[in-house]
């Protein structure tokens, strides 16, 4: 798997990780929170590696949705203090140029290797890593085609946002089942890395937050999804600095 290279400029001293927000209209706490965080970090960069929305079935949903346009200014207000990066995910890879330049966000290949004190660390969603997970597998090669996306985005917004639904009851109705325990294969992470000669993966998708060794010098750390309505609430940024890693309360 081919990755693209990020250098960070030296006034870089703290950047900030974060995933699977999954903001929607519906979910009013995790957005506040997400909105607090985005105005008051102290970051020098951000990057967003996929799921920051819970559904995007295009950009030219930002016409006719207020939820969407007001995520965009957030962003873009972030963005005009620090740079800010997006990376696709499972539920945002429809997330185009127009949505990019809206918001004055850099969009980023999956997976990145992003220089950063004299070390390097590859930065990925994560779902192409979830190898044993069939089903979902032959379903995102699908829908990553240039064909699919293209028949997609040709049909009617209100006929896209109720496919979407009903691929979000499928998802859920999924999740009781065994094939949405599968995680990141951990050899295709070590491949990865090394390919990358990268000694860390950061990543999310799993919704599993944890560091796991993978031997040889090798690790992958797992981002948090956010949740402010859960018991106890999740809302958590990654934090990296010249100390390393850190995991920082966003409430």
């Amino acid at each position: 798997m081919a990755h693209a290279e990020l250098s960070a400029p030296p006034n870089w001293l703290l950047v900030d990780f974060i995933s699977d927000l999954h903001l929607e209209a519906a979910e009013p706490a995790t957005f506040s929170a997400w909105q607090h965080y985005m105005q008051t970090t102290p970051a020098d960069a951000l990057f967003i590696l996929g799921d920051l929305f819970e559904v995007w079935v295009g950009d030219d949903v930002l016409q006719e949705h207020c939820f969407e346009h007001q995520c965009v200014q957030v962003i873009k207000q972030t963005a005009a203090r620090l740079p800010t990066f997006f990376m696709h995910g499972n539920r945002d890879f429809l997330v185009g140029n127009d949505m990019m330049s809206a918001c004055n966000t850099t969009l980023l290949s999956d997976p990145t290797a992003l220089s950063f004190n004299s070390q390097r660390w590859l930065l990925s969603h994560g779902d192409a890593l979830c190898i044993d997970d069939a089903p979902y597998m032959a379903f995102r090669q699908q829908v990553r085609s240039a064909d699919w996306q293209q028949t997609f985005l040709a049909k009617p917004l209100a006929e896209r946002l109720a496919i979407a639904r009903g691929l979000r009851q499928q998802s859920e109705a999924q999740k009781r089942s065994a094939a949405a325990n599968a995680d990141v294969d951990a050899k295709a992470a070590q491949q990865l890395l090394l390919s990358a000669n990268a000694s860390t993966l950061i990543h999310g998708h799993t919704h599993k937050p944890a560091a796991h060794d993978l031997g040889g010098g090798l690790q992958r750390v797992v981002l948090n999804d956010w949740d402010a309505q859960a018991t106890p609430p999740r809302a958590e940024v990654l934090r990296l600095s010249g100390a390393g890693l850190q995991r920082i309360s966003a409430l």
